[in-house]
């Protein structure tokens, strides 16, 4: 059974966090949608990288998704936090109990601002001191619930993998990392 993941991109994104992500879901068969949050398709990442949405983030706003993964990248994860189409979508993530995601500056930048984590998180170490828990801000990985966050561009690959496991399984998530050649 497919999983349905949105990654919402804006001006400033992290390529590495953003790429990584879509790649990773879209090797383990989830249908990803991208979707820019501003006016245009394309955005320029936080390295000058262009990436290109498929859509719109207010072509997303009926439609349930299993999963809302939130790359970070600055000022990436602020323009985030200001789309209102997408903080109405992750506020309604969370009240449907399903997941949502965030990596690097995100899980502070957006999920603390918007009442988004009731836990523990980590987020890059310029941003911990943001997060209402300490208690896991050093690991690379944390995942609470329904809400899964990371640290930085270096924790990408096996914040992906992460999500794939929680997904699907482990077995999926050792067969997508397999021909990666990535260490679990």
């Amino acid at each position: 059974m497919s999983k349905t993941v949105l990654v919402p991109i804006a001006d400033g994104v992290e390529e590495i966090e953003t790429v990584s992500v879509i790649d990773v879901l879209r090797r383990a068969g989830a249908e990803v949608t991208v979707a820019a949050t501003g006016d245009d398709l394309q955005v320029k990442a936080s390295r000058g990288v262009n990436l290109v949405a498929d859509q719109h983030i207010r072509d997303c706003a009926n439609r349930t998704y299993d999963l809302i993964a939130i790359p970070g990248g600055m000022p990436g994860a602020e323009n985030l936090r200001d789309s209102p189409e997408l903080t109405s979508l992750l506020k309604k993530q969370k009240e449907e109990q399903r997941y949502h995601a965030a990596i690097c500056a995100a899980p502070a930048v957006v999920f603390q601002s918007h009442g988004l984590i009731s836990g523990k998180a980590t987020c890059h170490p310029n941003f911990t001191e943001q997060l209402s828990n300490q208690e896991e801000v050093n690991s690379r990985v944390v995942v609470d619930g329904m809400c899964i966050t990371s640290r930085g561009p270096g924790t990408a690959l096996e914040f992906a993998l992460k999500l794939v496991e929680i997904l699907y399984d482990q077995e999926k998530m050792e067969e997508v990392a397999a021909p990666m050649l990535a260490r679990l």
